[in-house]
C-alpha cells in the first residue's frame, strides 16, 4: 500500500520549486493531488502529472480560500492534508525595504498559512482527522536575516504551535518543516552571487544545498499516517547549519 493512497491533498504553490516536487511526490504515494498556485500556466503543466489537479488559489485572498476548498470537498469528498508551502522571498538589505514590502511578504508568507488552517480547519473538523503542514524557513529560528521574509516565516512557526494546540482535540495535527536554502527557481537569486553561495554551503555541515526531493520526503512522513501521533513538532532541514 502507498503511504498516503485514498488520501486527498491540497499542496500551496504546488507548480513550482518545492511545491512541486510534494506534488509529485504526494501522486507517487497514491493521493489525489490539488496543487493551488497563482500561476495558471505552470498549473496546466503540473495537471498533466497523474492524479494531480491544478487549481488558481491567491493564499492572501479569503474569498479564493473558501472557493477552493469548497470545490475540492464538493469534486473529491473531503480534504485530508493541507500543506502550505506557498511563498516569495527578497533579498533587499534593510535599509530598502517599504511599508509595501513587508505588507506583500506578510501577506503572502504569513496570512496565507493562516487562512488555509482557519478555512480547512472546519472541513477537517467534520471528518474528526486532518494533517497540516505548513513551510515555514531555518530563518525563523535563527538570527538570519533582518528583513520581512524571516519576520513572516516566524509567523508560521507560531500559528503552527498555536494551531497544533488548539485543533489537536478535533483530531488535527499540525507541524511545521524549517527547510535551509534549498536550490529552487525561487533562490536563483542568491546562486546569482557565488561567493554566497559557497559561503554557505562551507558553513553547512552536510556540505551541501538541499534539494526540493529532501523537503517533500519529509512532508510526506507528516502528511501521511506513520506520523499519527506527531503534532506541533518542528523538523529542520538545512544540513545542519542551524545546530551549529
Amino acid at each position: 500500500m502507498k503511504r498516503l493512497e485514498n488520501k486527498v491533498a491540497i499542496i500551496t504553490g504546488g507548480a513550482s520549486g518545492i511545491g512541486e516536487r510534494m506534488v509529485h511526490r504526494f501522486s507517487e504515494e497514491g493521493a489525489t493531488v490539488i496543487a493551488a498556485d497563482i500561476n495558471e500556466a505552470a498549473l496546466a503543466e503540473i495537471s498533466k502529472v497523474d492524479n494531480v489537479h491544478g487549481m488558481k488559489l491567491n493564499v492572501a485572498s479569503d474569498e479564493d480560500w473558501k472557493q477552493l476548498l469548497k470545490t475540492v470537498k464538493e469534486k473529491f469528498g473531503k480534504i485530508d492534508i493541507l500543506v502550505n508551502n506557498a511563498g516569495i522571498s527578497s533579498e533587499k538589505p534593510p535599509e530598502e525595504v517599504t511599508i509595501e514590502d513587508w505588507q506583500k511578504m506578510l501577506s503572502i508568507n504569513g496570512f496565507g498559512p493562516f487562512l488555509g488552517i482557519r478555512h480547512v480547519v472546519p472541513y477537517m473538523a467534520e471528518q474528526k482527522q486532518g494533517s497540516i503542514v505548513n513551510i515555514s524557513s531555518f530563518t525563523a529560528q535563527i538570527g538570519m536575516g533582518f528583513n520581512p521574509y524571516s519576520a513572516s516565516k516566524g509567523s508560521v512557526r507560531a500559528i503552527s504551535k498555536a494551531a497544533a494546540t488548539q485543533y489537536g482535540r478535533l483530531g488535527i495535527r499540525v507541524n511545521a518543516l524549517f527547510p535551509g536554502i534549498i536550490e529552487t527557481p525561487m533562490t536563483k537569486g542568491l546562486e546569482s552571487t557565488k561567493s554566497y553561495v559557497e559561503q554557505m554551503v562551507a558553513a553547512t555541515p552536510l556540505q551541501r544545498l538541499g534539494q526540493p526531493e529532501d523537503i517533500a520526503n519529509a512532508a510526506v512522513y507528516l502528511a501521511s499516517d506513520e506520523s499519527s501521533f506527531v503534532t506541533g513538532a518542528e523538523l529542520v532541514i538545512d544540513g545542519g547549519f542551524s545546530a551549529q
